[in-house]
């Protein structure tokens, strides 16, 4: 078994973007490299082209929204798996963020996300951010996922 998570993505590319409701040029997960409640694990490797590129390095701004998209994905794999709609989530707060280097083009994240509390329709997740084995990132989001009848 191996110990290391982002190794192969059981999802990516066209694949991934049926698990959230984000198009380009917003899209900032690229892998999904799977769960193992109540931890899920992504990826994005940052394109000069990315919205969130200032001077060649990847801003707080996009560390944030992939955070909250890696969120997305776990939520919308979860669904896809028991054969539900992929709801749309929206952030409802944002705590106890940190950054300490911010990535430059071409570096991959790695996410560690876990679910730290799930109630009705709104989730608490933790999570942080990696850049090889430098932890770049980290908080906490509120989400509220706004399900379709």
């Amino acid at each position: 078994m191996e110990t290391h998570p982002f190794h192969t993505p059981w999802v990516e590319g066209e694949e991934l973007l049926s698990l959230i409701p984000q198009r380009e040029p917003v899209v900032m997960v690229d892998s999904f490299y799977g769960l193992n409640d109540p931890f899920s694990y992504t990826g994005l490797t940052v394109d000069e082209t990315n919205l969130f590129n200032h001077n060649g390095r990847f801003t707080e701004y996009g560390i944030t929204e992939h955070i909250a998209q890696s969120a997305a994905v776990r939520i919308g794999y979860v669904c896809r798996s028991k054969g539900e709609a992929v709801p749309v989530g929206l952030i409802g707060s944002v705590d106890k963020m940190e950054y300490y280097s911010l990535p430059a083009v071409g570096e991959e994240l790695h996410t560690i996300l876990k679910v730290e509390q799930d109630i009705f329709d709104l989730t608490l997740i933790s999570a942080k951010v990696y850049v090889k084995d430098h932890l770049i990132a980290e908080g906490r989001m509120k989400i509220f996922l706004k399900k379709t009848p």
